[in-house]
């Protein structure tokens, strides 16, 4: 019975055929729109979330206090407040995972016929650990070359690559600043940060022998910040807390002073931009999800035409002895067939639409078999739903009436 009904429902959309495509476009757009805005917007996502892994987990960030020179106010870092003895001490504190003070600067890095301009971390072996940065090849440097200030340096991916090329740089010597200096190892890959800043765009060395040996500093032992790792994400409001009473107390600052440093929680600051990236993806999808609204009035626009023009035709059927429920069923599964090819069609295009912006564009796109699926679920049931009424209203016409409809 319900096989015969969809054969006599495929040939009366046949006969229509341009009717039937526009009625279909409104699916087709629908669905292409809903799979193609997803894609983009879990790209997105996915992008962000990959820069907060990269950055590390549970961290935060202690920068030195401000200076006044002349009635002018300097900027945070400007006050060599912070100490390697503050990094070792805080690395102490209970729930405290790694603590790492770093001296940062810009210099000239030079092999061969190569040179390179890049950013130089001075830090400690626990840097490492602290921003779960794993090394692609040879080894790092360790307690021994910080209290010996050895010329040593752990290198990242694109100074590698412009520096070295294809040649393995373990165990070769470069030059920084005329100094020479051996490369222990190479860092695994980051990739961009949040702010977009490559951060396979840096050369690690020991902390002391970038005060001593390479920049200098007005004050021995002082460093810019220091990063601190939790044990885990419950625990970061107690090290929080922890971490300013114990530079207070070391600081000697007086009780109603202002802090002479500043505590910065890094993952509270990733955690909202990955739920900026979330609502963005969400609301792409529900925009995406009006065409779809759209394509359902359609049809039942195109449904209820179709009704008046065949009243006739439902008024024999009834008289030869077809019940309300066979007329109701046989113009819901009309509709059924409208939506679901629409829905075919809509997702061979949301699907092609996002792989060519990928080609074109190089932005990063995620198609989940969980969008298709929820983007064809909801497309059938907007078709169904919007079916439905022209289906009762063909099924509660009269025989006596329809017959006589001209």
């Amino acid at each position: 019975m319900t096989a015969a009904m969809l054969a006599e429902a495929w040939v009366a959309m046949g006969a229509n055929r341009l009717r039937t495509f526009l009625t279909m476009l409104g699916m087709v757009i629908g669905v292409g729109a809903v799979i193609l805005m997803l894609a983009i917007g879990q790209g997105a996502q996915q992008q962000v979330e990959a820069s907060i892994a990269s950055m590390g987990s549970n961290l935060f960030i202690i920068l030195s206090g401000s200076t006044t020179s002349g009635g002018l106010r300097m900027g945070g870092g400007a006050a060599p407040t912070l100490t390697l003895a503050d990094a070792q001490a805080i690395g102490e504190l209970p729930s405290v995972a790694a603590a790492a003070p770093s001296s940062p600067g810009t210099a000239q890095l030079v092999y061969g016929p190569n040179n390179w301009s890049t950013q130089i971390m001075g830090t400690t072996p626990s840097f490492l650990a602290v921003r779960d940065w794993k090394l692609a090849a040879g080894f790092p440097f360790t307690d021994s070359d910080i209290r010996s200030a050895t010329r040593v340096a752990l290198l990242g991916k694109t100074v590698v690559t412009n520096l070295f090329g294809d040649e393995d740089p373990v165990g070769k010597t470069l030059r920084i600043k005329n100094s020479p200096y051996m490369v222990l190892g190479v860092l695994a890959a980051k990739g961009q940060s949040l702010d977009g800043r490559d951060q396979d765009d840096t050369v690690i060395i020991p902390v002391t022998t970038a005060q001593r040996k390479l920049f200098g500093t007005r004050f021995v032992g002082t460093v810019r910040f220091i990063m601190v790792q939790a044990d885990s994400a419950d625990a970061m409001p107690a090290v929080e807390r922890s971490i300013n009473q114990l530079l207070r107390q070391r600081h000697r600052l007086r009780e109603g002073a202002d802090d002479d440093f500043s505590v910065r929680n890094l993952t509270a600051l990733a955690n909202t931009a990955a739920e900026t990236a979330q609502v963005m993806s969400l609301m792409l999808g529900a925009i995406a999800s009006v065409s779809l609204l759209v394509g359902g009035i359609g049809i039942m626009n195109i449904m209820l035409v179709s009704v008046t023009e065949r009243t006739r035709e439902i008024g024999i059927r009834m008289a030869i002895g077809a019940r309300g429920k066979d007329i109701l069923l046989q113009f819901l599964l009309e509709a059924i067939i409208i939506s679901v090819i629409g829905c075919l069609i809509g997702v061979v295009l949301g699907v092609g639409g996002a792989l060519t912006v990928n080609q074109l564009s190089g932005m990063t796109i995620v198609i989940t078999p969980e969008s298709i699926v929820m983007a064809f679920a909801v497309a059938a049931a907007v078709g169904i739903f919007f079916g439905w009424y022209p289906a009762r209203k063909a099924a509660a016409m009269k025989p006596i009436d329809a017959l006589r409809y001209q």
